[in-house]
């Protein structure tokens, strides 16, 4: 796979070490593009219906930011070696994502004209993104900006063929596909109308549903406005998206502020250091922690005087029981069946839910080939004994109610065989306990934190017993609740 050049000789290396699209990653300008090529990729009809059935975005859509940002981060390093290496993982992400959707048309996460809009929304967004906030590309810029797209869909697809080589016949394209093929899909809507008046907290801002509530109340709504108003106007039409008056000034003073920050400090903004500390969970142990604490702590007293102001949602439920004879916090099987199990956020749990968390895992314990498949096989297991156990009306999913009802079924052999799968891809050794290093590379690294360790090591009962806990017996504030429960 020759991802580094444009494959003619004596040309230079689309990838530099400083590409024209690796300034974007720190500008704020970025994060309205990016829910804007969202909203056109889901416009897609096998896109929307891959991002409908196996997508997390809904339930989880900031654990979702952080996966896709770090991804393209490394799509777009400058070491081929890290490209090729995260080209490889997406592709066996992609090759497990198939189906119909509600029509009943096929779709293929590996298609590779789906991948090609993928890619095309994200240039065309960036462009956009310039050209709204005032400082428009000039054609060198633009041209060298489309020959790292194209490079970035040439290390997915083997080549960038479906994408057109020439920058003016891009253009043709895209409003093409626009005019042709994107509809007023399931997940587009959701996007727009449900994700920013239900987007839950971030893991800083758990615990205080007040403070929360009344941001998203404010800014929720004016996201959506400003995405409508900078959507492709055939797209809004066919969409039957109706243009408020006034939006068009809204987006355009919104880029235009965001664009004022590229004349702070150079390193002032820094996206992933911002995306890390919002995920960081309240009792994290990592060094940033401590900050968060305090700000925490401020923000407490807001809440509690915002909570007088502002009324609770209504799904604010009771707080976690905690058992007398142990002090361990629980859950309610409802709870839990919405804050991890149902991971794509539809009301149910079915095999997508399961491969989200094989897919998670996978993700931030870095797994390559086997571990990534022993991973994904020990889950698909499991959904079979889930399945057996729980499907009572055979419907191939379950739901809430079905899973309150059997609660003790989870813990069944096939998630011991999960937890062991993780266990034996942590023990790099194969001592048969993790060590001080593997430890810390587990539940620093992948989870943010540090458990107390009996001789320095971690044996596989402790191991199984901690996953089996989380899974089965519901426990809050185990080291996953950072990996599969945060938003």
């Amino acid at each position: 796979m020759t991802t580094g050049t444009t494959g003619t000789a004596g040309e230079a290396p689309l990838f530099a070490p400083q590409p024209p699209f690796r300034a974007f990653f720190d500008d704020p300008r970025w994060a309205l593009a990016i829910i804007r090529a969202t909203v056109l990729e889901a416009a897609h009809p096998q896109i929307g219906a891959a991002l409908a059935e196996n997508s997390t975005f809904v339930a989880h859509p900031w654990r979702r930011l952080r996966n896709t940002f770090l991804s393209m981060r490394r799509m777009f390093d400058a070491d081929p070696a890290v490209r090729e290496r995260e080209a490889a993982r997406l592709n066996r992400l992609h090759a497990r994502m198939s189906g119909s959707d509600s029509r009943g048309r096929a779709y293929d996460a590996m298609d590779r004209a789906a991948r090609a809009w993928v890619v095309a929304t994200l240039f065309e967004s960036a462009v956009t993104m310039c050209r709204l906030s005032g400082q428009p590309l000039d054609q060198a810029t633009l041209e060298r900006l489309y020959g790292e797209y194209r490079a970035f869909l040439a290390a997915l697809d083997g080549d960038a063929g479906e994408l057109p080589e020439d920058l003016n016949d891009f253009w043709r394209y895209f409003d093409r596909v626009v005019e042709d093929q994107l509809e007023n899909t399931e997940a587009a809507r959701v996007i727009l109308y449900r994700l920013f008046d239900h987007l839950p907290a971030p893991a800083l801002l758990d615990g205080m549903p007040a403070l929360w509530a009344a941001g998203r109340a404010v800014v929720g709504p004016l996201l959506g406005a400003i995405t409508v108003a900078s959507l492709p106007e055939p797209y809004r039409r066919k969409a039957g998206l109706a243009e408020v008056p006034g939006t068009p000034t809204l987006m355009q003073g919104a880029y235009l502020a965001a664009g004022l920050t590229r004349f702070l400090p150079e390193g002032w903004i820094n996206a992933e250091t911002i995306i890390e500390t919002l995920s960081l969970p309240p009792d994290s142990d990592d060094p940033r922690a401590r900050t968060v604490t305090a700000l925490r702590a401020r923000m407490k007293q807001a809440s509690a005087l915002l909570r007088l102001l502002t009324p609770l949602s209504a799904t604010a439920g009771p707080a976690p029981a905690t058992s007398q004879a142990t002090g361990e916090v629980r859950r309610s099987a409802e709870e839990f069946f919405r804050t991890v199990l149902d991971q794509t956020g539809d009301g149910y749990l079915d095999w997508p839910d399961l491969a989200a968390m094989a897919r998670e895992l996978a993700t931030r314990l870095d797994l390559d080939e086997p571990e990534e498949t022993r991973l994904y096989d020990a889950f698909a297991a499991w959904w079979r004994e889930l399945q057996v156990a729980l499907d009572t009306d055979g419907d191939g999913r379950v739901s809430a109610d079905e899973y309150a009802a059997a609660v003790p079924s989870l813990a069944g052999p096939a998630l011991i065989r999960v937890a062991e799968v993780l266990f034996n891809a942590t023990d790099k050794d194969g001592s048969g306990t993790i060590n001080a290093e593997e430890h810390r590379t587990l539940f620093r690294t992948a989870f943010h934190r540090n458990l107390t360790v009996t001789d320095g090591t971690y044996g596989r009962s402790a191991f199984v017993g901690d996953f089996l806990a989380f899974m089965a017996g519901r426990l809050s504030n185990t080291v996953y609740d950072a990996l599969l429960g945060d938003a």
